[in-house]
Formats: structure tokens, C-alpha cells, sequence
């Protein structure tokens, strides 16, 4: 079958639902005890719930938007699936992340990277919204590839807090270990991605370099 020609695809698609079903249901209970982030502050449960919820959304959708095969053989679903990322997904999930962003209890430094990833989630996929509608489709795809990058940046939080914690551990007292590993955390969990999607999007296929260095080695 044409899509098993993106080896991505299986296992992207095995970590997300993976995650998300070990995520998600701790905040079904609507018992506060049971959520994963607790906080002083009154209202940070809700929009913790919002967030969550939200943000499920946004990364299983976004694993069908970069399909290649669906992508090419289902164009009017993509379009219809690409709203429900931007307006049931990154929007609400970024903007209630910009709050308890702004409201972590692992201090500033995890305060300032959550309120930036927020912010940039919410620019880019308004870019790559507005270029679809103006029919602006390269970068249409860069920067859709930049808010997939985000979107997926809470699972490389993850990974990157077990790394920390595991280096830490027995070098950073007791009490300054959450936020720590939170600071670490925030920032390698969203930078990194970021970065490798930028470079994916500035790199020059095999096939296109060679014709370029084919070209500069004819002589005039």
C-alpha cells in the first residue's frame, strides 16, 4: 500500500494513542487529587482540564493532517480535520496554556518557556491556517510543520524530565528537584523539536543536492 512508504506513520501514530491513553485518564474523574499537575491557585484545575482535553485533541488530529497517503487521497477530510486542530485543539488548548503556563507552580523558569510555547503554538498554526486560506500552500506545509513540531513537543517533555531526573537525582537537593527537572524539561521538550523541524525544512534532498552539484561541475 502506497502509505507504508512513510515508515513514520505506524509508529508516530503507536506513541501518540499510546500516550494519550495514558495520559488522558486521570482527568476523567473530574477529581482534582488525581491530575498529574497540582496547583494552590483556585482555578487551575479547570483550565488544566481544558488544556488536557484540548490538547488530545490536537495531537491525534494533527498525526492524520501530516499523513502523506490521507492527506493526498482524502482532501476534503484533511480540510474538515484541520479545523477541528485549529478550533477544538490548538486554540483552546493553547490559549488555557498560556494561563497555567503563566500559573505553574515549577517557577520562573519553567513559567517563561511554558508561556512561550503557548504563544508560538498559537502563531503558527494561525499562519499555517491562514496561508491554506489563501491558498498558500508551501507555507501552508512549513509552518503546519512547525505546529506539528509544537504539538507533539509534550511527549519529548516527557522523555527529557525522566533524563533529567535520572541525572539529577542525587545531585540537586530535595526540594529544588521539581523545579529543576521542570525547567530542563519546558524548554529541551519544545526547543529540540523546533529545531529539527526547521532543519528538516531547510534541508536539500539527496536528489536535489546532486542535480545542484551536477550543475556546478559542468563547465561553461
Amino acid at each position: 500500500m502506497t502509505w507504508l512508504r512513510k515508515p513514520w506513520v505506524g509508529p508516530l501514530a503507536f506513541v501518540v494513542v499510546a500516550f494519550v491513553a495514558f495520559s488522558l485518564p486521570p482527568y476523567l474523574t473530574g477529581d482534582r487529587a488525581s491530575a498529574r499537575v497540582q496547583s494552590d491557585w483556585g482555578p487551575h484545575y479547570p483550565f488544566l482540564l481544558v488544556h488536557v482535553f484540548c490538547a488530545s485533541i490536537a495531537i491525534v488530529t494533527c498525526v492524520v493532517q501530516i499523513w502523506p497517503w490521507f492527506r493526498g487521497r482524502f482532501p476534503a477530510w484533511h480540510r474538515r480535520i484541520g479545523r477541528v486542530y485549529v478550533w477544538a485543539g490548538v486554540l483552546p488548548a493553547g490559549l488555557s496554556g498560556l494561563v497555567i503556563g503563566w500559573m505553574t507552580p515549577f517557577g520562573p523558569v519553567a513559567m517563561v518557556s511554558d508561556v512561550m510555547l503557548a504563544v508560538l503554538w498559537l502563531v503558527f498554526t494561525w499562519l499555517a491556517w491562514r496561508a491554506a486560506r489563501t491558498r498558500q500552500f508551501r507555507d501552508h506545509r512549513k509552518w503546519m510543520i512547525r505546529s506539528f513540531a509544537l504539538t507533539v513537543s509534550i511527549i519529548t517533555n516527557r522523555i527529557w524530565g525522566v533524563v533529567a531526573f535520572l541525572l539529577l537525582a542525587d545531585r540537586v537537593p530535595e526540594a529544588q528537584l521539581p523545579n529543576t527537572i521542570a525547567g530542563i524539561a519546558t524548554w529541551t521538550g519544545w526547543v529540540v523539536p523546533l529545531l529539527i523541524s526547521q532543519w528538516w525544512l531547510e534541508r536539500k534532498p539527496a536528489r536535489r543536492r546532486a542535480a545542484v552539484e551536477q550543475r556546478e561541475t559542468v563547465p561553461a
